[in-house]
């Protein structure tokens, strides 16, 4: 039989993936339609950075230039940096006015912990703390560093929305506006863009693309959005989340061990019966560069394993999925060819021809070629290999190793 039958079978999954996973392959979800509220909710912008002084001039300036009608400020919180990311977010902050900042440092994070959500619970602490020296008022002043929040400091009720959103991400002028309005048009708990990622070297244009149209076909962006769907998720790099949603799901302790943790965040929230949206952005851009396939290669690794939530068997049907859903297709083009078997290269054609086709929406998002589409399988291969590595790395001792820090299993806290 030969590759007869998993050609049928790759076929078989293209069909079920194009037609029946929540039309993951189109990238026209973008901000639900929206109109400016009464009245503008407070909201205060929280900025985990550790080591970011390479890429903050390119990000932070974005914030502070945010056009936004209501009350708002930002809370820089400087995870533990080594490279003046903190001094660095001060003085950009004097020399561009703008929204006010006000840098904190919360100190390492205690076991149990990963080091972003850390800083997190840090921040929107810092912005609902009832004695907070920088409260958030929308008016320009001296940036300040405050000491650590204590355990136990009572809390006031603070900003009615964060946006969390990452170092690395730029955002257009009217970007929380626009965020704002979607969250208070169609009252939702959450709103989470995914940033069009920095796609400028040869192996950016090659492998990120693919990573985005990866997630979209685990977590179908359309089947999130349906009210009480029971598929979760969020893209870390820009979330809107009212507070009061953040309170009741317990955000971030009730996460504090996740190192994939815009997905968990997403769950959490719906579990305690808040509505979420996650779609592609237009105006929200990652401007972290991805030079080398190294560089790539870490940004997959390090929490791979993490997704299959660290279990051998999760990896196996992993590998063999990859394996027969994308590099099936062209071996079984190529060897039904040689050997004259025309109902392989048929099967095994069909299937890369879908799989092609699938793709090109993302091509266009991120301004691609379109002769990149037949090149799938080799990044897919290239993603299967990344997750063999990081599983390898995890029973090395260094899994989910991200800027000098590795993050045991939950299990293992």
């Amino acid at each position: 039989m030969g590759l007869l039958i998993p050609a049928y079978a790759s076929l078989a999954a293209w069909l079920w993936l194009t037609l029946a996973q929540g039309m993951f392959w189109r990238t026209d979800v973008r901000l639900p339609p929206r109109s400016a509220p009464a009245r503008w909710p407070s909201v205060a912008i929280i900025v985990p950075a550790r080591d970011e002084a390479e890429v903050l001039p390119l990000s932070l300036p974005s914030l502070l230039a945010q056009d936004y009608p209501g009350e708002a400020g930002i809370v820089l919180v400087d995870d533990g940096s080594g490279d003046g990311t903190g001094a660095l977010a001060a003085r950009l902050a004097a020399e561009q006015p703008g929204l006010p900042l006000t840098v904190v440092s919360p100190g390492d994070p205690p076991p149990g912990w990963t080091g972003k959500l850390w800083a997190v619970r840090h921040g929107i602490a810092h912005v609902r703390t009832a004695h907070t020296r920088a409260h958030v008022n929308g008016h320009a002043h001296e940036p300040a560093h405050e000491p650590p929040h204590a355990p136990g400091t009572p809390e006031g009720p603070g900003p009615e929305f964060l946006l969390l959103t990452d170092a690395d991400i730029a955002h257009e002028p009217d970007s929380l506006r626009e965020l704002v309005a979607a969250a208070t048009s169609a009252d939702l708990d959450l709103v989470s863009q995914m940033a069009r990622l920095r796609v400028v070297s040869a192996w950016e244009r090659l492998v990120v693309p693919a990573f985005v149209y990866f997630f979209a076909q685990l977590y179908p962006f359309r089947r999130i959005n349906r009210p009480g769907a029971r598929t979760s998720a969020a893209a870390g790099g820009c979330v809107l989340l009212r507070t009061e949603a953040a309170v009741r799901a317990g955000i971030p302790d009730s996460i504090r061990q996740a190192v994939i943790d815009d997905v968990a965040l997403a769950r959490a929230v719906r579990r305690a019966g808040g509505r979420i949206w996650l779609g592609l952005a237009e105006r929200v851009d990652s401007v972290r560069p991805y030079s080398g396939l190294g560089d790539l290669w870490r940004m997959v690794s390090r929490s791979a394993y993490a997704q299959l939530r660290h279990r051998p068997v999760l990896l196996a049907g992993t590998v063999a999925g990859l394996v027969l859903v994308y590099l099936v297709p062209p071996a079984a083009l190529c060897a039904g060819l040689a050997a004259g078997r025309p109902a392989v290269a048929w099967a095994g054609g069909t299937a890369w021809l879908l799989m092609a086709g699938t793709y090109l929406p993302m091509l266009r998002y991120y301004r691609r070629s379109p002769l990149l589409a037949p090149l799938l399988p080799l990044t897919a291969l290239l993603y299967l290999l990344m997750t063999v590595d990081s599983a390898v790395q995890h029973y090395r001792g260094r899994g989910a190793a991200w800027k000098g820090r590795t993050y045991a299993r939950p299990g293992d806290v």
